[in-house]
């Protein structure tokens, strides 16, 4: 008999001492607000009270019995690295002192880049599309193994990563850089890289979002997206990275809460769709593991179905985990009156109760010890020097130097010294990090620059253009940090279009992120002093900033990524990032700008 054999057979032998309500707990993936597992802040109390029905993380588990817990920032989950590590010990420990004692498997939204969950002291890695440009599958590797030994120290056993969408669709508002790229094969050898170092970790992994989410213009998180590709096309774009993630042993797979009517004409989403989730992806795909939903609150998946249905649904279909359902008590209650009632067989439930279970004694949750995560653990293994200058290092090859047609880049304190760093200062993914002007201005200051920082802000209006003129006065330089630029409505030459846009903002005090972005560039520009433009978020901005002098790309606005981008600006590290989705021209998007693999380097 088999090591495999072994276990089922021991699992089995837990699932049959558990109680309906017991194995329908197994299935569901809560979150729950507060910093410690039985003494949340009151604001948390009464938050959980309206949402939950419980005051606290323990009480949760007393009540429904989940399989695992989801931390999210907004949440208050995720402080300080100590704080965490103290609220999961507090979550096993109500979960042992449940009559089955099943660990619960803890898990996060941990992508890296402009997803990340749990921020500094630990340490922030360059996210997927980053990743991508650096061409490196040692360096996904190693930053996956590092991640995932992050954290398992703060007892997360499991990170929804890695993103396996192909981005083809450079306006796609919900993926965009979380992508490793746009060539599906190429995306298929990160996600195995990634796959294998958090697997090297002790951590499970989680391929996301089947189908492929990579070409919509449509966010999920608010409505129902269609993707429109043929089976042939889905075949060749979409599937290569999930086929990869199989093939490499990923331990689950997230749905998307899309319409793709080539695998399923009904015009249910994938996460309850019978022949996308089990046609598709067990049957065809040949994937066994966990399949779990994506965040059940999301409106992609509740346009068609009530709370209820959704929860039911999704198992009908197929899938094991119900990730985050905005009602749980509607939820849970849902799927035992379907067991009850008929509609879902007890021999259905254990099924995915035994995928559940396989997937924690991977992550060694069923070693019949408890799985306390340690402050020596933390201390030993959490924001390490050698863990923060790895990140470093892995950055410096991400940058990449799309254009530099006079020459501009390096600049040297001796002829570039007074720079002017103005721009976006999105938020902190994790909030513990940026804003990315200050960083920028303070990491070129340390290389020997005089630099200063003005936010203008995603949106700048007529105003924040006018004072970043004035402070451009007399500088050597300005770096301007653009955050999705998109081509102006009006007007093709840029001038005419900063025009435009500030004689908008003057009248309506309002602003689009593309005639404000464009404006503040065209601005600067016209005062004489070199303007250098840094896209911290997705690389297309170039396209639609033809006069800037210099043009690189970070693909994330978290320090690691923009003190990489200042180092190569100063000529300390040589740019060696290259492409890894085409750019297309912002007048005529049938012609390509930049190739994929397009990056210059000095």
């Amino acid at each position: 008999m088999s090591q495999n054999d072994d276990l089922d057979r021991r699992l089995r032998g837990i699932i049959s001492g558990l109680s309906l309500a017991e194995k329908v707990g197994q299935l569901f993936v809560m979150h729950v607000y507060g910093h410690t597992a039985t003494d949340p802040d009151q604001a948390d109390v009464d938050t959980n009270l309206r949402e939950l029905g419980v005051r606290d993380a323990a009480e949760m588990i007393a009540k429904y019995r989940p399989g695992g817990v989801i931390y999210f920032g907004w949440a208050h989950n995720t402080r300080t690295p100590h704080q965490i590590a103290e609220l999961s010990n507090g979550i096993q420990k109500a979960a042992a002192a449940q009559p089955s004692g099943i660990p619960v498997l803890i898990s996060v939204d941990q992508e890296h880049g402009i997803v990340a969950r749990v921020g500094a002291p630990a340490t922030l890695l360059p996210g997927a599309m980053a990743l991508g440009a650096s061409g490196s599958h040692d360096a996904a590797r190693e930053a996956a193994r590092i991640a995932g030994a992050e954290l398992r120290a703060l007892g997360i056993r499991q990170d929804h990563a890695p993103d396996a969408d192909v981005n083809v669709d450079p306006a796609n508002p919900v993926i965009g850089v979380r992508s490793f790229g746009s060539d599906p094969e190429a995306v298929a050898g990160f996600v195995t890289a990634q796959i294998e170092g958090y697997q090297s970790a002790g951590v499970a992994t989680a391929a996301k979002h089947f189908p492929g989410h990579g070409d919509t213009m449509d966010d999920s998180h608010t409505e129902l997206p269609h993707i429109h590709h043929t089976r042939e096309e889905w075949d060749r774009i979409d599937a290569p990275p999930f086929r990869a993630a199989v093939a490499a042993g990923v331990d689950s797979v997230m749905t998307a809460h899309i319409v793709v009517p080539a695998l399923d004409p009904s015009g249910d989403p994938a996460t309850l769709s019978y022949p996308i989730v089990t046609g598709v992806l067990r049957e065809e795909l040949g994937f066994d593991g966990v399949i779990a939903t994506d965040s059940l609150a999301m409106r992609g998946v509740r346009t068609k179905y009530g709370d209820d249905r959704v929860a039911v649904l999704a198992l009908k279909a197929g899938v094991d985990q119900l990730l985050n359902p905005p009602q749980p008590e509607v939820a849970w209650h849902a799927v035992l009156r379907a067991v009850e009632e008929g509609e879902l067989t007890v021999r259905r439930i254990e099924e995915s109760v035994l995928r559940v279970l396989r997937m924690k004694a991977g992550a060694g949750l069923l070693d019949d010890v408890f799985p306390e995560a340690t402050a020596d653990a933390v201390d030993a293994t959490v924001g390490t020097p050698g863990h923060l200058a790895a990140a470093d290092r892995i950055a410096e090859a991400t940058t990449t130097l799309l254009r530099d047609d006079a020459g501009l880049l390096p600049l040297s304190p001796d002829t570039h010294r007074e720079i002017l760093v103005v721009g976006a200062d999105p938020g902190s993914p994790s909030g513990t990090t940026g804003p990315p002007t200050s960083v920028l201005a303070d990491t070129l200051t340390g290389l020997g620059f005089a630099a200063t920082a003005l936010s203008t802000g995603t949106t700048p209006d007529g105003a924040a253009v006018g004072r970043a003129v004035t402070a451009a006065q007399g500088k050597d330089a300005v770096l301007v940090a653009t955050y999705n630029v998109a081509a102006p409505s009006t007007a093709r030459d840029n001038t005419q279009a900063a025009n435009a846009a500030l004689d908008k903002a003057s009248r309506t005090g309002e602003n689009t992120a593309a005639d404000g972005q464009s404006a503040l560039v065209a601005a600067l520009k016209a005062t004489g002093v070199p303007v250098i433009a840094l896209a911290v978020r997705n690389p297309y901005d170039v396209a639609h900033l033809p006069d800037v002098d210099a043009a690189l790309a970070s693909y994330s606005w978290t320090d690691v990524e923009l003190r990489a981008a200042a180092r190569v600006i100063a000529g300390r590290a040589a740019p060696r990032g290259r492409l890894p989705v085409p750019v297309r021209r912002a007048d005529d998007p049938a012609q390509l700008l930049y190739p994929v693999g397009h990056g210059l380097t000095y």
